[in-house]
């Protein structure tokens, strides 16, 4: 097993507080692991939800613009003619919602401007329009009979007015911020988190009222606010529910930034909106658009953090890809599973099945299928024993099962019960878990999704004796930048990659 002993946490960002003498794992017997050394990720019951109030306000207002807008256009080049107010907006308006959702466009924002979003409406308006004709003319669908002028029209109308209703909304957006602020956390009571809570208790069109600091070991400043330091981030699920806290907001700083990941983690998991305000001001380059998740409160360059991965749209359809490939995937491998079987029961004798307790989804345990390609001798060894990839006891079958990965064909069963997913982070014993838990703090962090067959991890040639902790990294990767297409590019390096087996 290869354990990185550099990357053994040293320093702690602002929420974790000094490490105790004789706590890391190699301070203590293998077998002495503590049981809490991992945690089990918390489910969301019973969080806080911001209210979706604006971002239903603005989808009318592009409604009411692009209806309007079509009614204006065929009024002012026909005006003796019947009005035609829709004049194709029954095949624009699913696009442009639709573009309009992607780009952000309905997401509520820390700094609301119409001047800053008015690009993207433009440049969405014109791509909705010309996919709606386009589609129009390839179903065999007649467009209304506008030249150039009209449709130059009802896009400028278009834009106009969706431009004058945002300005209207973000208005009394911003008066109601006023007077009903949400409570917010600020994680790290540094001099940049003091600088941060002072500006939104002085700005109240941020809507966000401080109600105290998370740090474990915050730092004696001149000049201290009177906002209490509420705990360490043991602390931040009991006042999330205290205070009814929606937003979150971490300034970074410190050397070691783990435990501020994993606040921002656990914040999202609560259901809030986490933000991060980076110590470095380089950051503030970042474009202030919808798209880019960029923000800014007074200044200061503020970081959205995305939802977690099962709470987004396409998680339905990640399920519903593992059921669909699992099921076809051991129907047409039905006679490749049948002769592995036999080879398997040739080789090791009865029992061609081999059953390990694996950690999964929400540090639940579960039992994994494999072909058997060694028969270990005790369930001790079984459990705790890293890699018999070089075992001498395995056989010229156990061998190329584990070549060629064949071994692992019978996982797909776990998929179809729902232990697994096609992608994901490797399951791993119990065993490691608690012991990799205490090395490596981002370890834990890997149960929010199902384990998978493969993963980014694996894709980028990180099996068998390889650096955890990099593994750590990439999971979690994988996790806070999930899309569908992104498991779709592993599934096709995961398949690119058997073909050219390393045996590991």
């Amino acid at each position: 097993m290869t354990i990185d002993h550099d990357s053994l946490p040293r320093s702690a960002g602002p929420l974790s507080g000094p490490r105790r003498p004789g706590t890391g794992l190699l301070d203590r017997p293998a077998g002495a692991a503590h049981h809490r050394a991992v945690p089990t990720p918390r489910r969301s019951r019973g969080t806080v939800r911001p209210r979706p109030a604006l971002s239903l306000a603005l989808v009318q207002a592009d409604v009411i613009a692009l209806c309007s807008a079509g009614g204006i256009a065929g009024r002012v080049i026909d005006p003796a003619g019947p009005l035609d107010p829709l004049l194709g907006v029954p095949a624009v308006l699913p696009l442009l919602l639709l573009l309009n959702l992607t780009g952000g466009l309905y997401r509520s924002r820390l700094t609301l401007s119409v001047l800053d979003e008015l690009p993207a409406l433009a440049a969405r308006a014109v791509i909705a329009t010309a996919l709606a004709v386009t589609l129009s003319g390839c179903l065999g669908g007649r467009w209304p009979d506008c030249g150039p002028a009209r449709l130059t029209l009802l896009l400028g109308a278009q834009l106009l007015i969706a431009a004058a209703g945002r300005a209207v909304l973000y208005h009394l957006a911003r008066r109601i911020r006023r007077s009903r602020p949400s409570p917010v956390l600020v994680l790290g009571a540094g001099r940049l988190g003091h600088r941060v809570a002072a500006v939104l208790r002085e700005h109240g069109e941020y809507g966000m009222r401080p109600v105290g600091f998370l740090d474990a070991a915050p730092p004696l400043l001149p000049g201290d606010t009177d906002l209490p330091v509420l705990g360490g981030r043991e602390a931040l699920e009991r006042e999330v529910r205290r205070h009814g806290v929606q937003h979150v907001i971490a300034t970074a700083g410190g050397a070691d930034e783990a435990e501020t990941a994993a606040a921002l983690r656990e914040a999202t998991r609560l259901g809030c909106q986490a933000w991060l305000v980076p110590a470095l001001r380089e950051y503030g380059s970042l474009p202030v658009t919808p798209v880019t998740g960029g923000d800014h409160l007074w200044g200061f360059p503020c970081l959205r953090v995305g939802r977690p991965a099962r709470r987004r749209p396409g998680w339905i359809a990640k399920r519903t890809l593992d059921l669909t490939a699992a099921a076809v995937g051991l129907l047409l491998l039905a006679p490749v599973l049948a002769l592995c079987a036999l080879a398997v029961r040739f080789d090791t004798g009865p029992g061609v099945l081999f059953r390990q307790q694996r950690t999964g989804l929400d540090g639940r345990v579960f039992t994994l299928l494999k072909f058997r390609t060694l028969r270990p001798s005790n369930e001790h060894e079984s459990a705790t024993r890293w890699n018999i990839a070089q075992d001498h006891r395995m056989g010229a079958v156990g061998r190329l099962l584990r070549k060629s990965s064949l071994d692992e064909l019978p996982q797909l069963w776990n998929v179809l019960r729902g232990d697994m997913s096609l992608v994901g982070p490797r399951p791993e014993r119990p065993y490691f878990v608690m012991r990799f838990g205490q090395a490596y703090p981002e370890y834990a962090d890997r149960h929010r999704v199902p384990v998978g067959l493969t993963g980014l991890a694996q894709v980028n040639g990180l099996r068998g004796d390889t650096s955890i902790e990099d593994r750590a990294r990439f999971d979690n990767r994988y996790i806070e930048s999930w899309s569908l297409w992104q498991d779709v590019k592993i599934l096709c390096r995961t398949a690119a990659l058997m073909l050219h087996p390393d045996g590991s």
